[in-house]
């Protein structure tokens, strides 16, 4: 589970961060780094958003209510990098960049999807396997009370010489 406080203090370190590199960066590569930290800040913390609103606790509200503020702030600066990119010519790179983390958030949804699948199916096979094990325990119990069943009816048979006669 995520720490919403952790992710919290993540994604405003993060701003903080990408605030101070976009004063100082000479050009988009220099950003980089510290943007692809903003991403990943923001990831963790929509991630613990998704967990609080989850867990109906109401002591999450307030850091609910703060990571959602940072997550807006960080859309602002998602626009403003956006501009960025296209006062320096370079808006089919911020299209490339956003096609990109597109896709990964596709394939990434795609194997989330396929490991619940997964998870799924063992899930059932344990299960198949446990009513087959208890299928046979049944039918070897069954079986031994048949057996044991008929030794005790011979047994009385002879001793009272009245079956089957």
């Amino acid at each position: 589970m995520i720490d919403p406080i952790t992710a919290l203090e993540g994604l405003q370190s993060a701003i903080a961060v990408v605030r101070k590199a976009a004063k100082i960066a000479n050009d988009l590569g220099g950003l980089a780094g510290v943007v692809g930290k903003l991403f990943d800040a923001r990831s963790q913390a929509t991630k613990a958003m998704v967990e609080a609103r989850r867990s109906g606790n109401k002591s999450n509200f307030s850091v609910a209510m703060q990571i959602e503020n940072l997550l807006m702030e960080t859309a602002k600066l998602e626009s403003q990098l956006q501009l960025l990119y296209m006062q320096t010519g370079n808006i089919d790179v911020w299209n490339k960049i956003k096609a990109r983390a597109a896709e990964m958030d596709r394939d990434d949804a795609i194997a989330a999807r396929d490991a619940k699948l997964e998870d799924k199916r063992r899930k059932e096979k344990e299960q198949q396997d446990f009513e087959i094990g208890l299928g046979i325990g049944v039918a070897c119990l069954l079986v031994f009370l048949v057996v044991v069943g008929l030794i005790e009816l011979k047994e009385f048979c002879d001793t009272t010489r009245r079956c089957g006669r």
